[in-house]
């Protein structure tokens, strides 16, 4: 008898045969995010199931006293509460490495277009503001290339980013992180630093830490004060590792000069939030990872997860307390 599975988001086709060769399946079909009072009637008897930052705690455990495994169709896995796993030999996975260029492409279009002003000046255009000048000053910004970042955790993903920073743009590359990586500074002259130094040095800070207790609000008013008049604030990893209200003061008293963001402290972000009406900073909907090509390899890692536990092999990327 094959292990029962729940999947709460569709899956290409490829991902789900693979899944169906070994498992039974059930899905969520409709539009939106599954209500929890339905998700814990469907997992009664299921195995395993594959979400993407459904909050997994210790009511939605109890409702499903066969499980296995909970896959994460994301590198992130904050929606766990890994001790009530523990508690319950429940083993959380995740995605990484399918993921790591892609977000790093959308950091560099988040700093280039902050820098540049890019939405910004596609509104003009497209307002028909765009007339004759002697004066273009009005549409200058700032440059990416010969500056200094300052890469706010050096994971797989901030190392992508060095990458990028050193060899594309010819910049100079700041980073902290818990644990230096004597690899990244060889290969990227990465300088490892201190928070507050990479603050004062930086003209690009890009945050790339995941977010846990420690990193909760790592980012808030003491830290804006210290980043340049001229600096750019960059956010891919999660809205809650920066204090947002310390940010839109930060923005409204011009103690940055502009902010790229792929998240916020609430997503979707509230229709009335500051950030949305200040054209020196840069909005997109969580989008780091969604490419077609990623979001499919994505899904087949989440997949293999799921059917190795299941069919009681080990998990691929299990995941543990930072």
């Amino acid at each position: 008898m094959k292990p029962k599975v729940y999947l709460t988001l569709p899956v290409p086709e490829e991902v789900r045969k693979y899944i169906a060769e070994h498992c039974d399946i059930s899905q969520w079909e409709e539009e939106g995010p599954i209500p929890r009072e339905v998700l814990f009637r469907e997992i009664a008897n299921v195995d395993g199931i594959i979400t993407s930052g459904g909050k997994i705690d210790a009511e939605l455990l109890d409702h499903a006293p066969n499980l296995k495994i909970v896959s994460n169709m994301s590198v992130g896995y904050n929606n766990f509460d890994l001790e009530a796993m523990r508690q319950r030999n429940v083993i959380g996975t995740n995605t990484p490495y399918v993921l790591d260029e892609t977000v790093a492409d959308l950091t560099f279009a988040l700093m280039l277009a902050s820098a540049r002003r890019m939405t910004e000046l596609d509104c003009f255009v497209k307002d028909g503001k765009w007339e004759p000048t002697k004066d273009d000053e009005v549409f200058y910004g700032l440059d990416v290339h010969s500056t200094t970042i300052g890469i706010i955790g050096m994971g797989r993903i901030g190392e992508a980013i060095a990458r990028r920073a050193k060899f594309g743009f010819n910049m100079d590359v700041l980073y902290y992180n818990r644990n230096r990586k004597p690899e990244a500074e060889k290969k990227f002259d990465a300088v490892h630093c201190d928070l507050d130094t990479l603050l004062e040095k930086s003209d690009f800070i890009v945050l790339m830490t995941p977010l846990t207790p420690e990193t909760q609000h790592l980012i808030g008013a003491k830290e804006f004060k210290l980043m340049k008049n001229s600096a750019i604030f960059i956010n891919v990893s999660r809205g809650q590792t920066v204090d947002e209200k310390a940010l839109i003061q930060a923005l409204q008293n011009k103690e940055i000069h502009a902010a790229g963001l792929d998240v916020f402290q609430k997503e979707p972000i509230e229709k009335d939030n500051p950030l949305l009406k200040m054209p020196n900073v840069v909005t997109v909907p969580h989008i780091g990872s969604a490419t077609l090509k990623t979001r499919d390899a994505m899904a087949m890692r989440a997949a293999k997860n799921l059917v190795a536990v299941v069919t009681g092999k080990d998990a691929i990327d299990p995941v543990t307390k930072s």
